[in-house]
């Protein structure tokens, strides 16, 4: 199943691809002059990289890809991040497109585990808990399988390493596209709103 360098970079592109969404989004713009951090979106954006990699952390705690891999903790985390959201006392539809956004991004985790190779029986994870305790698995095996024993060892860390540059060959492009794309709906949005409480006479 894919590393987190591959997950954080598909959390990056789901923010980025909510940017795109209609709606109220002009917090979400920055000047061209800005920073590439906060035109990226800012610690937000940044959130959602860590989120849709924090899944793996059952892997100190449980068995792996159970719990943490599953609609329900999709739910939590949409949850969590709107009452965060409300205690910032962001407007709703702020807090709105923040929970979606962070829910998306975890569930990321889950699109890119379900769509790899898995060579760790049980096959699969258990997407749907708490409504059905099943494993899933796509089959199709779009991402290489990572192994964790014996981590530096050579045979782990060169099959860790084409893993992770397979993910980089199919989740880059992605990533680069989504970010053009959203530059330039963002960039439009300022001007648009300045013509909108400013009408010409």
């Amino acid at each position: 199943m894919p590393s987190p360098i591959g997950h954080s970079l598909a959390g990056l592109a789901v923010a980025w691809v909510a940017d795109l969404i209609p709606g109220d989004r002009l917090w979400r713009a920055e000047p061209a002059t800005a920073s590439w951090y906060r035109r990226a979106g800012n610690g937000l954006s940044a959130t959602c990289a860590l989120l849709a990699a924090a899944p793996d952390l059952d892997l100190l705690f449980t068995t792996h890809r159970t719990y943490t891999h599953s609609a329900g903790a999709v739910m939590v985390v949409g949850l969590c991040a709107a009452l965060s959201s409300a205690r910032r006392r962001a407007r709703p539809s702020h807090a709105t497109r923040i929970a979606l956004m962070c829910a998306a991004a975890y569930a990321s985790h889950l699109l890119l585990d379900w769509l790899g190779v898995d060579l760790y029986p049980p096959l699969g994870l258990q997407a749907l808990w708490p409504f059905d305790s099943g494993w899933y698995i796509s089959g199709l095996d779009l991402f290489r399988q990572t192994r964790r024993e014996h981590l530096f060892t050579w045979p782990v860390l060169e099959q860790n390493f084409f893993a992770v540059v397979q993910e980089a060959a199919i989740l880059v492009p992605i990533v680069v596209a989504v970010w053009l794309i959203r530059e330039k709906a963002l960039a439009g949005l300022a001007p648009e709103e300045t013509r909108r409480h400013h009408p010409p006479e």
